[in-house]
């Protein structure tokens, strides 16, 4: 497995991380040993960068990933952790909380779920609208002197709250939606975390499933699956954006490679600083995902890849245009 630093100040970590949040229901039921059994595979085959959310499933994915790490070393697991998001008993959004107090007991019992004495990387899931960046980036830069906390990453956040977060304490990544057809980025979030030095933890590199070569059209109905009102998985849209999966399904095809493939590895070859998570909850898709680490893409392939799903073609928003109006990354 191939190993580089993430952004200047970060840990290292794999070429590609693991994504859990689809073990702990945001897309419909998962297999809880199965689950289990795919974290062991990805520690296996060298990945150590797993990364969770302490709402995803209420603390349940925490508490998966701590029994996933029962036996192993801790060193050999860089947990990245986000924190922050409200939800209440009925699973509903309610807001972000990230006021410094707020912070430590949120970490205090992320702690206790993952049965660990301190977090890698750990990240307020979204800005809160109500506190300062620079108030919890401080917060959290006295979590590290403590050593509860290893280093401070950010999600979601746009380039100015990046450029004022930095001014506070050393931000090793930024973690963000980026694939084939979410590329907002590219035009002030990406060169301004360049210019600091802050790396791209790279989420939804196959919009959760969409673009993986696998989702089919009535897919995803299962209750409490996030597909279900996601925008690009609505009728009309759906349709428009499964041609693009079978434009890119003919050039994978000519390299030999699975449509995953080929879109993880564009994800990848947009620069080293750049790594894709991969939200696999089975083997058999962790193992496909692997082998985009062996996909190399010529100028030509790039180009052809880019004529198949050019940017912005993709149908209907990442999210639903009330959630995108609270995000500072798209602001």
């Amino acid at each position: 497995m191939k190993m580089h630093r993430l952004g200047d100040t970060g840990p290292e970590v794999s070429a590609i991380g693991l994504g859990c949040m689809g073990m702990s229901g945001m897309y419909g039921p998962s297999d809880r040993a199965e689950s289990i059994s795919t974290i062991h595979a990805a520690l296996d085959a060298g990945i150590n960068l797993l990364d969770t959310g302490d709402f995803y499933g209420m603390g349940h994915n925490e508490m998966l990933i701590g029994e996933a790490l029962r036996g192993r070393r801790r060193e050999d697991a860089v947990i990245s952790v986000k924190f922050g998001a409200l939800r209440g008993p009925d699973g509903a959004w309610a807001g972000y909380d990230s006021r410094p107090a707020a912070i430590r007991n949120f970490l205090a019992y992320t702690l206790t779920r993952l049965g660990v004495d301190y977090i890698d990387i750990y990240r307020p899931a979204r800005l809160d609208p109500n506190v300062p960046i620079e108030e919890t980036v401080g917060a959290m830069a006295d979590l590290v002197k403590e050593g509860y906390i290893r280093h401070i990453g950010l999600s979601e956040v746009g380039a100015e709250t990046i450029r004022r977060a930095a001014k506070v304490a050393p931000i090793c990544d930024l973690q963000i939606e980026y694939s084939l057809i979410s590329r907002g980025l590219e035009e002030k979030i990406l060169p301004a975390c360049r210019e600091l030095g802050i790396a791209i933890t790279a989420y939804g590199v196959l919009s959760r499933g969409l673009i993986s070569g696998h989702w089919q059209k009535g897919h995803g109905k299962s209750a409490g699956d996030f597909r279900a009102y996601s925008p690009r998985f609505q009728e009309g849209n759906v349709e428009r954006n499964l041609e693009l999966v079978e434009a890119l399904r003919a050039v994978a095809e000519a390299k030999g490679v699975t449509v995953a493939q080929v879109a993880i590895a564009w994800v990848a070859a947009q620069g080293a600083d750049i790594l894709p998570l991969v939200g696999a909850r089975r083997r058999d898709r962790l193992a496909e995902a692997l082998g985009a680490l062996d996909v190399a893409l010529s100028v030509e392939d790039l180009a052809a890849i880019e004529a198949a799903v050019p940017r912005d073609a993709a149908a209907g928003g990442r999210y639903a245009e009330a959630m995108l109006a609270h995000m500072d990354s798209e602001k």
